[in-house]
């Protein structure tokens, strides 16, 4: 069986958020298996998985990400948008737009440090949807 549900998110600030408990509280209880694959419905924010107890880790992410793809690069065309935008689409590229996560126990079987990310590369993003599907 398949169970979907569409999830708005909080705005947040742009960097690396963690959203587990978020997007936990918006979805019915998880069966015993299966799978959640979550999806972002836009192109300049991304999902991932990663370090969810030190916060300077987030911190680091950002600054990588801001140093591998900076902003106000002079052969980008597509600007009309900000300054901040045709960065955060390749930022976007590069971090994926969804994540699978197995469910065992009616629990997301993450590791102990592991936590779910909303990666925003936007100055001003706004609200985020995901859609959250859940296989079982």
């Amino acid at each position: 069986m398949i169970k979907q549900t569409e999830i708005l998110l909080a705005a947040c600030t742009r960097g690396f958020h963690l959203i587990t408990n978020e997007v936990m509280s918006q979805i019915e209880p998880l069966p015993s298996e299966g799978l959640l694959h979550l999806f972002i419905k836009h192109t300049s924010a991304g999902l991932a998985i990663n370090e969810n107890a030190d916060p300077s880790v987030r911190v680091d992410f950002e600054g990588f990400f801001n140093r591998l793809v900076p902003e106000g690069l002079p052969f980008l065309t597509h600007t009309i948008e900000g300054s901040d935008d045709m960065p955060a689409h390749v930022k976007a590229v590069l971090s994926g737009a969804s994540v699978t996560i197995p469910i065992s126990g009616s629990k997301l079987n993450l590791g102990t440090w592991q936590g779910i990310y909303l990666c925003e590369f936007r100055n001003y993003g706004g609200r985020r949807k995901l859609v959250a599907t859940v296989y079982f």
